[in-house]
């Protein structure tokens, strides 16, 4: 816009050759920004930078906010635990058999190293927060391989607005980590099946395995997976991979079943398979029981009166789902819904605002499910 105004004047150009060489400057110039739009738009890194920077503020600007406020890290009874068992981990170098011990066994190896370097839980929070702000690049590039650019950058930016990315990155769980972990997992796995390259795979081999002792979570995440690489790895090469290593593959599988029986029928698994009876009939005693929906008590709590009688199989746990099923799916149906959010219990449709309201909130359940339902088509 410019050169074309100064172009206007060009009955003037013999009296002032000036001009001349701005126009010459600003054709230069014009060409320049045109060789880097074409070299850099393409380029993933102008959006990643941007995305990382601003869910990294954000997570920061909160956590910053927190300890100049005096309150500093949140803390709950399962913060607690973690630094208790972190810390006994730490002075005496041993891993129980317990439920709990094994199950988030890599949560607190993780937890009691960055403790053990750092000696601080807020510093070892703001890496999280820093962890959690880097993991946008796993959505952006998750999606990118996935769908399209376009999508990647929506994506990333719902990402980025999420609160609950933020919230958790503030507390000494092993949801934050967790999640950072699973982005990983999924995109070395879509970048080996990609590229088939060997460091690729030991990637996501490396990620996968991790995230299966990294909590409970991660192991029917981790199997849900497997079918996934099984169907999109080509039929010739399967075949192939495991005909050249039916041997190893044999071998190992014959290891592993031979050991978890021998510790087994050893007794060494005694104390984890007590401590899972004790915690499920802990939960169907106290959360079932109570019909609760969260884990506090709320209005649209489903209130019954339990049976406890042990008739099936002299198993309590069996028995009590058998005795109550219809106020077990009950329960189940209600978390269902109140999986949408806590704003469900407030729907009005009496209104027009209320309406409104429910359609703002409903529509990422709907893409959610046109998405899925997409997915499995194609």
């Amino acid at each position: 816009y410019w050169v074309q105004n100064i172009r206007r004047v060009a009955p003037f150009r013999q009296t002032a050759p000036c001009f001349d060489r701005e126009l010459k400057n600003l054709d230069q110039v014009k060409g320049l920004m045109r060789d880097l739009y074409r070299k850099y738009k393409d380029r993933d890194i102008i959006w990643l930078v941007p995305l990382v920077a601003a869910l990294t503020y954000r997570i920061l600007d909160h956590f910053f906010w927190l300890l100049s406020s005096g309150r500093g890290i949140p803390k709950c009874d399962d913060t607690t635990w973690y630094l208790n068992y972190a810390g006994n981990l730490l002075a005496n170098l041993q891993n129980g058999l317990d439920i709990d011990d094994t199950l988030y066994f890599g949560y607190n190896i993780l937890l009691s190293f960055l403790l053990a370097v750092f000696r601080d839980p807020v510093t070892v929070v703001m890496i999280q927060c820093i962890v959690a702000g880097f993991s946008v690049v796993f959505v952006y590039k998750i999606a990118r391989i996935l769908f399209t650019k376009t999508t990647a950058i929506i994506a990333s930016v719902f990402y980025v607005g999420t609160w609950d990315v933020t919230m958790w990155a503030m507390y000494l769980l092993s949801d934050s980590f967790f999640l950072s972990l699973l982005l990983l997992t999924v995109y070395s796995m879509l970048l080996a099946l990609e590229t088939g390259r060997r460091s690729h795979w030991l990637l996501f081999l490396a990620a996968a395995g991790y995230l299966f002792i990294f909590r409970p979570t991660g192991i029917p995440i981790v199997a849900v997976l497997v079918p996934y690489i099984v169907y999109r790895l080509p039929r010739p090469a399967l075949a192939a991979f495991l005909t050249r290593y039916r041997l190893p593959l044999g071998g190992l599988a014959a290891v592993l079943a031979a050991g978890g029986a021998y510790l087994y029928w050893s007794g060494t698994f005694d104390t984890f398979v007590a401590s899972f009876r004790y915690n499920v009939l802990k939960i169907l005693h106290t959360v079932y029981a109570r019909g609760s929906i969260y884990d506090y008590a709320h209005p649209r709590d489903l209130k019954f009166i339990p049976d406890l009688t042990v008739n099936i199989a002299d198993s309590p746990v069996l028995s009590f789902l058998v005795n109550n099923w219809e106020y077990v799916s009950a329960l189940y149906l209600k978390r269902a819904v109140a999986f949408l959010g806590h704003w469900v219990w407030n729907t009005d449709f009496a209104t027009s605002t209320g309406v409104y309201i429910f359609l703002a909130n409903i529509w990422p359940a709907v893409l959610f499910a046109v998405g899925t339902a997409a997915a499995v088509a194609d």
